[in-house]
């Protein structure tokens, strides 16, 4: 089976599993129960599902009880569950040491790793990732660190890690392939400070990024930012049908997450939102906050220059920083402002408290 297909599904247009068929259905609740549930309804008795050996790492072979709409993936074979929630705080810093001339040495441990990931629920996706998760992990440091970044591709695949800003030609991640059980290592200096994603840069890049092979590295100025409650939102799809069209969008990777589990601040906190947009198959993505304004930097390269406003839209590997608060309790919104993706699982809520 081609790496463009790790699964295949026959079927008739009927019961094609398709976004078209969920926005024409007039599925837009918020839950992602409903969304699953009307997934199994589009898929006919002769819907089948049949998973490469190679796609997925022979995770096929194992033996359990098959999810009502796994696509023939057995729950068994699932990872366990990265927590959306927890991965908008979670920021790996790195083994810290200091190099004989007084910098700070970073070092990281990244993975490549084919591995069943749910999407909403009871829908899993075969993803490659870093780290067994998808986004990958959140890299942080300080301009002016040297990073080591430990790279092994336990994969099926040949993979790379590209990094946006500033490194050597041997440390950008196109022409160093890294093969199944291989090793790489990358070093450099963390430059300019701000907001920068990294990814498979591998051919075809589009089917490397799509299958989840994505993360981010923070930068921080020196000095740092000023204090604020800090969260790490990284806009993707899911094309789990594999006909070159996403029918779930997210913020960290699981749809309608944040309108079931309300992001909790507090009134006048400062908030602080790392936003990168790895959404493949789509132009653009974007988002929209209720009820108040942020100030957005874009690429966080710039600490004096910002719009002010409660939209913005971003091409795929495009980046903000969003900071802003709120004047008075209660929930608001936030999601893009594409209605469909909206409708199909980025949508999300803060709930503000005295």
């Amino acid at each position: 089976m081609s790496e463009a297909s790790d699964i295949s599904m026959n079927g008739d247009e009927k019961g094609a599993f398709s976004r078209r068929r969920f926005l024409k259905a007039g599925l837009t609740s918020v839950t992602g129960v409903t969304l699953a549930s009307a997934a199994a309804l589009f898929l006919n008795d002769q819907t089948t599902a049949a998973i490469s050996d190679k796609g997925i790492g022979g995770l096929a072979h194992t033996h359990g009880k098959t999810h009502p709409f796994s696509l023939g993936v057995t729950q068994d074979n699932a990872q366990g569950e990265m927590d959306p929630m927890k991965f908008l705080t979670a920021f790996d810093y790195g083994k810290v040491s200091t190099l004989p001339d007084g910098t700070t040495l970073r070092e990281y441990e990244l993975s490549a790793i084919d591995r069943l990931i749910q999407v909403a629920h009871g829908v899993y996706y075969p993803a490659w990732t870093y780290n067994g998760q998808v986004p990958g992990p959140t890299l942080r440091a300080t301009e002016g660190d040297r990073l080591r970044i430990h790279f092994r591709n336990n994969g099926s695949h040949a993979h790379t890690i590209h990094f946006h800003g500033f490194h050597p030609a041997n440390m950008d991640g196109v022409f160093e392939h890294v093969e199944p059980d291989g090793v790489y290592t990358y070093e450099f200096t963390a430059e300019p400070f701000g907001l920068h994603p990294y990814h498979c840069h591998v051919m075809p890049v589009k089917k490397h990024i799509e299958k989840g092979l994505y993360g981010t590295l923070i930068i921080d100025p020196d000095p740092p930012r000023p204090p604020a409650k800090e969260l790490v939102m990284v806009m993707n799809g899911f094309d789990v049908n594999f006909d070159g069209t996403n029918e779930f969008y997210t913020v960290n990777g699981f749809a309608n997450y944040f309108m079931e589990h309300p992001i909790k601040l507090k009134v006048n906190e400062l908030v602080r939102v790392y936003l990168v947009n790895m959404t493949e198959f789509d132009l653009i993505n974007s988002i929209h906050v209720h009820a108040t304004f942020f100030k957005l930097y874009r690429t966080g390269t710039r600490l004096d220059d910002y719009e002010y406003t409660d939209t913005v839209i971003l091409g795929q590997g495009e980046r903000a920083i969003l900071e802003f608060s709120y004047k008075s309790p209660g929930r608001f919104m936030f999601h893009a402002h594409q209605s469909e993706f909206q409708e199909l699982g980025w949508n999300g809520m803060f709930e503000v408290e005295p």
